[in-house]
């Protein structure tokens, strides 16, 4: 006897286990809201057998006809973890193409990638004409005879993925260029794979390309395992569409999903959240939402994530920018602490102090066979839970033993490390909605303080996969548009129009579909009224026509719309890994491989000789002063260390004392001077700077300097004598004009104020 209603299914795969749960979508207002059945198995090595095998154990408990199932919802870890894993079997070289004119030299591609990481992906780079202003203007306009000659040198170089990023390219709503670009591109050889970086993220060029360098190497492997989930679904006869669940919480379609992966690197943890809050039914409003604050814990087998909530019920984002695998990009992911805390975390006494910790070291996986519950000798959270009384896990036999002050000092320590992750996450002093999600959660036994109320919905085990049945479809648009001369309103609501157009035409039903988010960020320093305009619109999957059949051919028969490489299948890799390289994970991140403590610059005769950690802790310190301008630290670093590793100016970067300098010596400075959001979108050329300061002492009649200074040490500009210290062998005086940074030019002081000491 098979249940009658509409059924979505979700998938979520986890690094131990894949996870899915059935949802009745015209009974979610039910107790159980619609939740037929779940399961949970493990996570096989080709991904795909775990979850044919998970999705028929489903089918199986709730009994569901087939027919009946409108959507698959997945949510993968495969693509982000061959990432993290620098895993050369799955990654491809990509080529990568910058329209910039004569800028962005300053800092080349692959600038942050790790060593490893950036030796499989790395391939050749071109710089080409073409690119945008801030104010959509070109910076030089498309060169086809430049485009024919990349082609050539891609194809001798054996690249067939080419990663295109134009500057300014989300303000080229018309496509002339970076679209342009890929059309001539394949034209002239159709074997290539051109991803355009303004479908990738917004403005922020260096980020947008790492994004578009990612998702651009993992696109084979995406098209396979894509393609193989598809075939799982035929097998399963399964005539429905397949949906795979991004990073921000939304769905994309399995076609969208092949081609833009990197969309979907993040969307477990995300999954988790929303499938909490729907499992709690935050989703119906009430109370609680309006006067606390809601905060979800996923509690698994090692490790503990915690999110905030915000009112439209997905999780608080992560502010700015995320790393991936050491690769700092700019798409959207939710602000998660983990934090090493699970059912299988280790419960470690120190034997002088008395002290009781729990993790963050775990058994993981090996729980069933390693905690003591389970006939192994490891004292593990599962077993204080079981020793405690409060469940009954395994042979309760097997931890009579251990003491009830035990038992106390560990709750107590678990009900510390949760407290604090709780408190890290709140964004306001308002009460805490705690909910309560994961098969690691019977480890919280105790009240938490500064916690109001403590929900375990039901299924609570199995909430990242109805967080992936429930998912929603988004719109999104992000734009930079010119309101000198126009109305802003107009602007906005023409922009949430678009936004609501994209959702439905992505599967949402229309008559759900409303705005979520709409952020506005005035760019700085221009006179246009430039603004960027970061719209979202967010709607229930669409329910389609009863009226309609289905067909095979749009489901599963042209696999869900993927097209391309459409002769292979995901298959078990069995060729080994390469072994770890020794060169360090981060290519900027020296500070990370000293002991600090006792870490001490080189100076010797009263010269410094900076230093890859040197110039780490300088660029830090200059970003805390550059609060009031002097630009982005980061792009100068960067610029920086390609200065310090370049063999022809070993040994040059210096910085001396002012003492050091004679009367008659003279010193130079040149610095920075716009807008922060232009560039670090149109980075330098990098000769800037060396050529105003040459023709600045030209004019002034001087034919050598002996020295460099900084303007504002605040912001970027309190680096930028640093390459210029190489680049004339000539030593960085340490001070600077300003004592911090300044947004104009004539704060600056050209002599040195002595404070005496009158006490």
């Amino acid at each position: 006897m098979t249940k009658s209603g509409l059924y979505r299914i979700g998938v979520d795969v986890g690094g131990t286990n894949t996870d899915a749960a059935i949802i009745n979508i015209v009974d979610t207002d039910s107790s159980s809201r619609g939740v037929c059945a779940s399961s949970k198995t493990p996570t096989t090595s080709d991904v795909t057998t775990g979850i044919y095998t998970v999705i028929e154990n489903v089918l199986a408990k709730s009994n569901v006809n087939r027919e009946d199932v409108l959507s698959v919802a997945i949510g993968t870890t495969h693509f982000v973890n061959a990432v993290v894993q620098a895993d050369a079997r799955r990654l491809k070289k990509v080529a990568v193409v910058r329209l910039c004119g004569p800028f962005t030299r300053q800092v080349p591609p692959f600038v942050e990638f790790p060593p490893t990481l950036k030796e499989i992906m790395g391939g050749p780079v071109f710089y080409l004409d073409g690119g945008l202003e801030v104010d959509g203007r070109e910076i030089t306009s498309l060169n086809p005879a430049q485009i024919k000659e990349t082609v050539k040198s891609i194809q001798d170089a054996g690249v067939e993925m080419v990663a295109l990023v134009g500057v300014f390219s989300p303000l080229d709503h018309s496509g002339k260029h970076e679209e342009t670009c890929k059309k001539q591109m394949l034209e002239l050889d159709p074997s290539l794979t051109v991803v355009c970086s303004h479908e990738i993220g917004g403005v922020g060029l260096l980020e947008r390309e790492n994004a578009t360098v990612l998702n651009a190497s993992i696109l084979p492997l995406a098209k396979r395992t894509v393609r193989a989930f598809c075939k799982a679904m035929s097998k399963l006869k399964l005539n429905c569409t397949l949906f795979l669940t991004q990073n921000d919480g939304t769905l994309t379609d399995a076609a969208t999903a092949a081609e833009l992966p990197i969309k979907t690197f993040a969307s477990g943890p995300t999954n988790s959240m929303t499938g909490a809050a729907f499992l709690a039914s935050l989703d119906k409003g009430g109370s609680r939402r309006s006067d606390t604050q809601v905060i979800v814990v996923d509690v698994g087998g090692t490790t503990s994530d915690t999110c905030a909530l915000l009112p439209s019920g997905f999780p608080r984002q992560a502010p700015n920018f995320v790393e991936v695998g050491g690769v700092r990009t700019a798409f959207s992911m939710p602000d998660v602490l983990s934090i090493g805390l699970g059912g299988g975390s280790k419960v470690v006494i120190d034997e002088k102090t008395g002290r009781v910790n729990v993790g963050p070291e775990s058994v993981g996986h090996y729980l069933t066979s390693q905690a003591m519950v389970f006939g192994g000798d490891i004292m593990t959270a599962t077993d204080i839970v079981t020793a405690s009384g409060a469940v009954e896990i395994g042979d309760v036999s097997k931890v009579k033993h251990i003491s009830s002050d035990l038992v106390t000092k560990a709750r107590a320590r678990i009900k510390q490390i949760l407290e604090r992750a709780v408190d890290d996450m709140k964004v306001s002093d308002a009460p805490v909605t705690l909910l309560l999600v994961g098969g690691g959660s019977v480890v919280l036994l105790d009240q938490l303080e500064g916690v109001q109320e403590c929900i375990m919905p039901p299924h609570h085990d199995s909430a990242n996969a109805v967080g992936a049945a429930i998912a929603k479809v988004a719109g999104e648009v992000d734009i930079i548009e010119i309101l000198a001369d126009r109305d802003e309103r107009t602007v906005v609501e023409t922009a949430k129009r678009k936004a609501i157009e994209a959702a439905i035409a992505r599967g949402a039903d229309k008559n759900d579909v409303k705005i979520v988010e709409v952020d506005k960020l005035p760019l700085q320093y221009v006179t246009n009224k430039a603004t960027r305009f970061i719209i979202k619109a967010v709607g229930k999957l669409g329910s389609p026509d009863p009226s309609t059949p289905r067909s095979t051919q749009q489901t599963n028969g042209s696999l869900n719309g993927i097209n391309g490489h459409e002769d292979q299948e995901e298959e078990p890799d069995t060729r080994p890994m390469d072994p770890p390289k020794e060169s360090a994970p981060s290519a900027v991140k020296h500070s990370a491989y000293i002991d600090i403590e006792t870490y001490r610059p080189t100076v010797k005769n009263g010269v410094w000789h900076v230093s890859p950690v040197d110039l780490e802790f300088i660029a830090t310190g200059t970003g805390v002063l550059g609060t009031g301008g002097g630009g982005p630290s980061r792009i100068q670093y960067f610029n920086c260390l390609e200065y310090l590793k370049d063999p022809k100016y070993q040994g040059k970067m210096r910085v001396i004392s002012p003492k050091k300098m004679q009367d008659s010596d003279v010193c130079v400075f040149g610095s920075w001077y716009g807008a922060p959001s232009v560039s670090g979108e149109r980075l330098p050329a990098g000769t800037e700077v060396m050529a105003a300061i040459e023709h600045s002492a030209r004019i002034a009649g001087f034919k050598h300097f002996e020295a460099v200074i900084a303007d504002e040490i605040g912001g970027g500009n309190g680096l930028v004598t640093f390459p210029t210290s190489a680049y004339y062998d000539i030593p960085v005086v340490d001070g600077d004009m300003m004592g911090r940074a300044y947004p104009t030019l004539e704060h600056g002081q050209l002599c040195c104020t002595v404070y005496l000491d009158l006490c």
